[in-house]
């Protein structure tokens, strides 16, 4: 088994891994979590977007996506996603810590935000994040957002 992490445009992604990459990402949030929402938002080919995945064996484990908000606004991660027989094995923490040290070379000096569900704010918290605003409620699942200051 061979554990391998990645990071491309979308345009760069081969068509397969794609597949795998969006199939994951559906799978987790529209069925798992039964939200019913456009997991396809067009975010993913802004220019300056890049998908993370970790992969094993042509399988796509884990996943996340770095974008930036507009041209002077912060980076953003999200659709952050494991594959349920993955998990626990570090994956998206490693992922994390790749989209960090990421956003910092493409982007020096910009925050990083995220809309955290509310119950995982303490793992994200443990890359640096902290809570920014009030809680909202997004397809029935409460979130808060939180930010990373570029300092950190």
């Amino acid at each position: 088994m061979t554990l391998a992490f990645h990071r491309a445009a979308l345009r760069d992604i081969p068509a397969e891994t794609l597949y795998r990459l969006l199939w994951l990402r559906v799978a987790v949030f529209v069925v798992e979590q039964e939200a019913a929402y456009p997991e396809l938002d067009g975010r993913d080919i802004e220019p300056g977007a890049e998908l993370l995945w970790a992969e094993e064996d042509g399988d796509v484990l884990a996943t996340l996506r770095l974008l930036a908000d507009g041209e002077a606004g912060p980076a953003r991660i999200g659709r952050v996603a494991t594959a349920p027989p993955a998990r626990g094995r570090g994956l998206a923490a490693d992922l994390m810590r790749m989209a960090v040290d990421r956003a910092g070379e493409r982007w020096p000096g910009r925050d990083i935000v995220l809309d955290a569900q509310e119950h995982l704010a303490g793992w994200y918290a443990r890359f640096g994040f902290e809570i920014s605003g009030p809680g909202f409620v997004e397809d029935d699942i409460p979130h808060v957002p939180m930010r990373r200051a570029a300092s950190v």
